[in-house]
């Protein structure tokens, strides 16, 4: 049986709602550490917790379902996908700890080829696996949590966009509606191989690039706000990172997205057109719909592409405007075919317009 077929028959586990997540997570108590740079209050990436004057941990854990039907593929692509939260925050992998859920009677085999593709891609990011957790689950999980370190100094949170400044996006979109298609039998093998390519490519390169935009900037700090694109969609995390952190003293923003300027895998246009659409990104477009404004030249499958789940996506920039050809031609240096997507502009309504 096919690693898709599974997990569409066990249900495909999924992300909680956005919804439910803000409810739940406001009715928690704070907890008060003067060392905790970086909680969950603002929905960052990973948590940053302070060490000494110049270092601190960096932490993050992910995990989901197979969205692809070659075993050691999934391993990769959820190894990236964890390790993408520990690059946008700027950070070094350090270690991984894995988590496994597999069905009691399940094939060992596979097991061993997920394992196996995950260990590559944590190779290739020099994060040793020191250990793990599995349960007997009907439900095949697989995922990691990662610890890296980070300059507190240096941190690049979600928030913290400025009016003026250029939004720089990498990696095409339209992994979620073109693995909803694979699993209906209806994905071709250039969307497939084009898909999983990107999913399988770690944002490393990324993060070095923007590291070598900070060096070469000195004292200013052109890196106003990073995030990795996953499964609250670009415009969800576009949202997020709008929002701002009114106990920081970061005010809120608006955007201005133009959604010619994206790259889309191939066919992921006419998978979102012909209806190829997950309930993660009918649950994305619930929850922030209000949020944003298209213009009534975006055509409904491209509205629905900003609210597509990714996996292993790419990452989001506000840099400073006097920055975003360095960054754009950094990036380009390392491979990563960055864009530049729109630009940020005092806070008004909507929160995001896309044109």
């Amino acid at each position: 049986m096919k690693l898709t077929a599974m997990a569409k028959a066990a249900g495909c586990a999924a992300k909680l709602s956005p919804a439910i997540l803000d409810v739940v997570l406001r009715k928690l108590p704070q907890q008060t550490d003067p060392n905790v740079l970086v909680g969950f209050d603002t929905n960052d990436d990973a948590g940053v917790y302070l060490l000494s004057e110049g270092l601190a941990l960096v932490q993050t854990i992910d995990f989901f379902t197979p969205i692809v039907d070659d075993p050691d593929l999934f391993g990769q692509i959820a190894a990236a996908n964890a390790l993408s939260d520990i690059y946008a925050m700027g950070g070094r992998p350090l270690s991984s700890l894995s988590v496994v859920g597999f069905p009691e009677h399940g094939d060992p085999a596979i097991l061993e080829q997920i394992l196996r593709g995950g260990l590559l891609k944590m190779n290739e990011a020099r994060c040793p696996v020191i250990g793990g957790h599995s349960i007997r689950n009907e439900d095949m999980l697989f995922g990691y949590a990662v610890t890296g370190t980070i300059n507190p100094h240096r941190i690049w949170r979600n928030v913290g966009a400025r009016a003026g400044d250029t939004l720089l996006f990498t990696k095409p979109l339209g992994t979620g509606v073109i693995t909803t298609a694979l699993k209906k039998g209806r994905a071709s093998a250039e969307s497939i191989s084009a898909t999983t390519a990107a999913m399988t490519t770690l944002n490393r390169a990324s993060t070095d690039a923007l590291h070598e935009v900070e060096e070469k900037s000195g004292t200013n700090k052109p890196i106003h706000a990073v995030t990795d694109v996953t499964g609250f969609s670009f415009l969800g995390h576009a949202r997020e990172m709008a929002l701002g952190d009114s106990k920081h003293g970061i005010s809120p923003v608006s955007f201005e997205i133009d959604h010619l300027a994206f790259e889309y895998f191939p066919g992921a246009v006419e998978a979102a057109r012909e209806g190829h659409l997950s309930g993660g990104l009918k649950n994305n477009r619930a929850f922030i719909g209000d949020c944003a404004q298209f213009a009534t030249s975006v055509p409904e499958e491209r509205q629905n592409l900003l609210f597509d789940p990714q996996t292993s996506g790419g990452l989001l920039m506000a840099m400073a405007p006097e920055s975003g050809d360095a960054a754009l031609n950094a990036l380009r240096a390392h491979g990563v075919p960055a864009r530049r997507v729109g630009n940020v502009v005092p806070k008004r309504s909507p929160l995001i317009l896309v044109r």
